[in-house]
């Protein structure tokens, strides 16, 4: 019964050991906006954004340019001509401001979509990166240390070098 007893205290505490080893999970931490943000093709696609923005910004400055220019013309005019053509230009100037409305609208639209678009790889391409270097290094978890995503220690690894190494940059 002794023999038994002290088995079974030596198997507990075996036991007990490993499941305390196996509850210490190894935890590291990156910074991904920033590592993000450091990539070159990110870079790259915030250029073809702003190329893109501005193209869009001058066509709607144009639009409004134009739009200005017909409505002091009709202003110039409007006494000159009668009621119901200032009636028809008037109404012809809200057709028109509502065109550079949906324009701009449109605009926003295409340019969050291609942002989405380009950015969605980067992103993808650092997370595959981070998981790669955090499984090769034997880490369970990776935090993201980003400011203002709720991390308010991060003594464990930074990841940010490895990665950053694994990306080619």
């Amino acid at each position: 019964m002794k023999q038994f007893r002290t088995l079974f205290i030596a198997l507990a505490l075996t036991i007990g050991a490993t499941a305390f080893t196996n509850a210490q999970s190894k935890v590291a931490h990156v910074a991904t906006q920033e590592l993000v943000e450091t990539m070159p093709a990110y870079k790259d696609a915030m250029s073809q954004l702003e190329k893109l923005e501005k193209t869009y910004d001058a066509e709607i400055k144009d639009m409004l340019t134009e739009a200005q220019n017909t409505m002091q013309r009709y202003q110039s005019e409007a006494e000159t001509v009668t009621e119901e053509e200032n009636a028809k230009r008037a109404s012809e100037l809200q057709a028109t401001e509502r065109r550079i409305q949906e324009h701009s609208q449109r605009a926003r639209q295409e340019l969050q979509k291609k942002e989405n678009d380009l950015i969605r790889p980067v992103i993808e391409r650092a997370r595959e990166a981070i998981q790669k270097v955090a499984r090769e290094q034997g880490f369970d978890y990776v935090l993201d240390s980003t400011t203002g995503t709720g991390v308010i220690l991060a003594d464990g690894k930074d990841l940010m070098a490895d990665v950053k190494a694994e990306l080619g940059m």
